[in-house]
């Protein structure tokens, strides 16, 4: 087991979604720096396949950041994570945070899929 904490920040992704938060661009790669001179570890910069600006920015952090690894969210969709990779494949140590709805409710009436459809589709996603 390690003995070593590692710093998951995902401030540029999440704090995005809170009310008058918004960044540009510039904005976003200047405090992807601050947080990497802070000593972050993982920062997850953004979700690519959300939005043009969301993808220019994630690709210029990972293209900027030489110390913290970059990582790009993405459902559990061929899409999304062929736009987060799009967006972190020229960073240090590139990573994709990828996820999926787990809820009976969720998966029911948001995905439409079974249990085991559910399984299946984030196997083939980390694949």
């Amino acid at each position: 087991m390690s003995e070593r904490v590692y710093i998951f920040d995902t401030t540029l992704r999440d704090g995005e979604q809170s009310p008058g938060a918004s960044m540009n661009t510039a904005e976003k790669v200047r405090l992807a720096g601050r947080l990497e001179v802070l000593g972050v570890d993982i920062l997850e910069a953004g979700f690519p396949a959300a939005s043009k600006g969301d993808f220019e920015a994630v690709s210029k952090i990972a293209g900027t950041l030489k110390k913290t690894q970059v990582t790009g969210l993405a459902r559990a969709t061929k899409s999304d994570i062929d736009a987060a990779w799009g967006t972190i494949k020229e960073g240090t140590n590139p990573r994709i945070h990828t996820f999926i709805a787990t809820s009976d409710i969720h998966m029911e009436y948001k995905l439409k899929m079974s249990r085991e459809e559910v399984v299946t589709n984030a196997v083939e996603a980390v694949r």
